[in-house]
């Protein structure tokens, strides 16, 4: 036993990240703070006075405390806040009012209460293209970048951040082509292999090696002269006829002439409340636990997703102007607020995102404020979020209905970029706890924004209590804001054929087939 513990002794001192560690001067920086999850939680609440939160609701409908379905009582506050009236009670008649008075006032209001605040001091982002390689996706040829954005960690060196990235970009189309980053794991669409001589030689090395190291592995090779180990993936087969039913989206969009990135959220901000004095959050904070208006993991994927857009800019194959940003779930959520937040993205498509996303924070249906206001998913959100879930606490009580915003106004704040609002169906998986209702209302809402920016909306009316939301197919893809929800599960995927022609028409984007 003693010697296993001093071989995990000598093995963590002698680790790469020990010994770098061990050459900080610890005196010169703050402690790096660790909490539990649930030790943060407790400390924001604890900062803002709050004794008791009520609790979320159980998405098991035979729970006691299960979420409520019932649309009779899901409106507790019908009344919006005017997404057309400043604080000073003014009604906003013109573009510039918009963009001068009342945008301020909703990103100053979603920036304390919702979402946080980006620190003034957040350091730079140094992107390193790791490996390129070219390679066939489907029918599609393409070059594939693996990129790294280091984040400066020169003032607080216990913390690393290295932003994961892959772009993929089609090489059968002349000119810069645009460019959709989704929220997701990256990794290379189809890695190049070997030739038929390179892969002959590799395993005759491999043989070899195998050999010296265990002789009697020479016996085997020599029963099966012809066996090679190492051996080839099967690769693109263009005389195939072309698949049954929808290509994938990342071929559909290649297919369009488009480009696309995969950036990793996680390599930015871990997605639990444990590691807020950790990723860009920690670092920024040198290790230390928020303040209640300190940004989120949302908003910190947004940034995150605003520096890949930095690389894109630079790439000479890109046309960083037509550039969009996807997600669905929660980073359908991040897809929003970066799309909110970010005005250089041309267009976002938002897949599923619920409460914190589309849907409404005053509702009461499914996903409610008390589901993330919890300690499981606050980290989300700014600590002063937590507020509208307190039930006792030094200022009362607040519910969602106490919002200074709701989401119609973060759906505005998008306005007049190309947003598309993608759902499924809770027969499918797409469950009723992410309030499509809600989501529809919201975007309903929001649609006067677009108008007063002289492009087109959903085409409705704006009153989001008397619009009906349409069945399941209805497309609704006139405008700049699209509404469509589409016959299948949790995914935006069955919406991509509708997406792409969208985008592509109301971008101007024309393919030209390269020679």
């Amino acid at each position: 036993m003693k010697k296993h513990l001093f071989f995990l002794l000598l093995t963590s001192l002698t680790h790469p990240a020990y010994a770098q560690e061990a050459k900080i001067d610890s005196s010169r920086y703050p402690r790096l703070v660790t909490f539990t999850a649930q030790q943060d939680h407790d400390n924001m609440k604890q900062q803002l006075g709050i004794t008791k939160l009520r609790p979320g609701p159980s998405g098991n409908d035979s729970a006691p405390n299960h979420a409520n379905y019932d649309e009779s009582i899901a409106n507790p506050c019908p009344l919006l806040p005017d997404v057309l009236t400043t604080r000073a009670g003014k009604q906003v008649t013109t573009a510039d009012m918009w963009w001068k008075q009342h945008r301020p006032e909703l990103i100053e209001d979603f920036e304390r209460e919702v979402y946080g605040r980006l620190p003034k001091n957040i350091p730079k982002v140094t992107w390193t293209v790791k490996i390129t390689d070219r390679e066939f996706v489907g029918r599609t040829p393409v070059i594939a970048r693996q990129l790294t954005g280091h984040v400066d960690n020169s003032d607080y060196p216990f913390i690393n951040v290295d932003i994961n990235m892959m772009l993929v970009l089609p090489t059968n189309v002349k000119g810069r082509v645009p460019v959709l980053m989704m929220f997701g794991r990256p990794s290379f669409p189809s890695p190049a292999q070997p030739s038929s001589e390179d892969m002959e030689k590799l395993n005759t090395a491999f043989k070899e090696m195998m050999i010296k190291s265990n002789p009697e592995m020479k016996a085997i090779f020599d029963r099966y002269p012809a066996y090679t180990p190492v051996t080839r993936l099967p690769g693109p087969n263009f005389f195939a006829p072309p698949p049954a039913g929808d290509l994938s989206p990342t071929e559909q969009l290649l297919a369009a002439g488009w480009g696309y990135a995969t950036i990793d959220p996680n390599s930015i901000q871990a997605d639990n409340g444990a590691g807020l004095t950790r990723g860009i959050i920690g670092l920024v904070s040198k290790g230390q636990p928020r303040v209640p208006d300190d940004w989120g993991s949302l908003r910190a994927g947004a940034w995150g997703a605003a520096r890949g857009l930095d690389y894109l800019e630079t790439d000479t194959l890109v046309n960083a102007k037509k550039c969009g940003i996807e997600g669905v779930s929660r980073y359908g959520k991040a897809a929003l607020v970066t799309l909110a937040f970010e005005p250089r993205f041309a267009v976002g498509l938002i897949g599923s995102s619920g409460k914190g996303g589309t849907t409404l924070h005053r509702r009461v249906f499914g996903e409610a404020v008390e589901s993330l206001t919890g300690s499981g998913e606050y980290h989300w959100m700014a600590g002063n979020y937590i507020k509208y879930g307190a039930s006792e606490a030094s200022f009362g009580s607040k519910t969602g209905c106490d919002l200074p915003v709701d989401s119609h106004e973060l759906i505005a704040l998008c306005a007049p970029r190309l947003t598309f609002i993608s759902y499924g169906i809770p027969e499918k998986g797409d469950a009723k706890w992410l309030d499509q209702q809600g989501s529809y209302m919201a975007t309903v809402a929001a649609g006067s924004v677009f108008k007063l920016l002289g492009v087109k909306d959903i085409g409705v009316s704006n009153d989001y209590q008397e619009e009906k939301m349409p069945p399941m197919l209805t497309d609704m893809l006139d405008g700049e804001l699209a509404w469509r929800q589409h016959d299948g599960g949790h995914t935006d995927a069955p919406n991509f054929k509708y997406f792409i022609p969208w985008a592509t028409k109301l971008l101007k984007y024309e393919r030209i087939q390269a020679q």
